[in-house]
């Protein structure tokens, strides 16, 4: 049995249906675990897909151990609770300490083999999203021989671009991160730092997935790997904005602006009034971008889609569905 946590999610839910509609597993041979509780609307969905639907959630280990009873199998999406990072969070008190409670949770119910959603950073990372991923990293080498690990550094989400572009909304091409310079001057996104980004669509990110954790995935056991798009499809920020501003046809642009960490904070924590916690825990994101983390060189994704007939999805047929609809 295979179990995946979060797979209402964006990660979670994108493996969950590969598996299904590319008939990689019987939907008998499929745990969803999720946070939600019976009868509400994510536990009817997930229990439509014909899968066994368990509660657990990552504050309650009691939960996940049970939910993950009879499950040889185990895929453990990170946790979305970013705000557990912010502040510097010391060893323990990040989001690690929600993926520690899974892994110790998986170990009691006789998992087998665990496999980690990380992040498409390098390590060691400027970001401060990348911290707690490097410490449960560390924390799944240290298991040793007591169960199989494999680490997929996830890339970038293609969807995320909203973020790295400091909240643009798709729909309006406005946020509260952007400063309006008028019709003639366009829109500025003020970041500290850019750099080309292997940026990688979710749909493709289900499917290379659940492409390992099913046979003849035995080659990816103890490995850590990235699953990203080739170089040759990376945009930085600069770039992605331009794709924005295309597919808007709003006659102004929309510019990214690089500026040093206080200007940064300055104008998004200052003029913005953005919580200065979220912004400073952000800020390293840039500093990585700059450094080239997130240009990544690993043919593993493009191998895995191939299998299937597919190509990565691009930024630009990314940018086009959401700002387009």
């Amino acid at each position: 049995m295979l179990a995946i946590v979060g797979a209402s999610g964006k990660l979670g839910g994108a493996t969950l249906a590969a598996l299904l509609s590319y008939k990689l597993a019987e939907p008998s041979e499929i745990v969803a675990i999720t946070s939600s509780q019976p009868g509400s609307e994510t536990w009817r969905s997930l229990e439509s897909k014909g899968v066994t639907v368990r509660h657990g959630t990552f504050e309650d280990g009691a939960t996940l151990e049970a939910a993950l009873q009879g499950c040889d199998k185990f895929f453990l999406v990170s946790t979305p609770r970013v705000e557990l990072d912010y502040n510097d969070a010391p060893e323990g008190q990040g989001r690690e300490k929600h993926h520690k409670v899974a892994i110790d949770a998986a170990l009691r119910a006789g998992v087998k083999h665990i496999y980690y959603s990380s992040l498409g950073f390098g390590r060691p990372s400027k970001a401060g999203v990348m911290r707690a991923h490097i410490r449960t990293e560390t924390y799944l080498e240290s298991l040793g021989d007591k169960v199989t690990v494999t680490v997929m550094r996830e890339g970038l989400y293609n969807e995320s671009w909203p973020l790295y572009l400091m909240g643009v909304d798709p729909k309006s091409l406005t946020a509260l991160g952007i400063d309006h310079q008028g019709d003639e001057g366009g829109d500025e996104v003020r970041v500290p730092g850019d750099g080309k980004v292997s940026w990688t669509a979710i749909e493709d990110l289900g499917l290379a997935s659940s492409l390992v954790l099913v046979p003849p995935g035995a080659e990816y056991a103890g490995k850590t790997f990235y699953l990203s798009t080739p170089p040759a499809l990376a945009k930085t920020l600069q770039e992605t904005a331009a794709l924005v501003t295309a597919a808007g046809g709003r006659g102004k642009d929309i510019r990214v602006t690089i500026v040093d960490h206080q200007g940064h904070e300055d104008f998004y924590v200052g003029e913005k009034k953005m919580d200065r916690s979220a912004v400073q825990w952000w800020v390293g994101v840039f500093d990585a971008l700059k450094d080239g983390e997130t240009l990544i060189d690993d043919p593993t994704l493009s191998k895995l889609l191939a299998s299937k007939g597919k190509k990565p999805i691009t930024m630009e047929e990314t940018v086009k569905k959401m700002v387009k609809g």
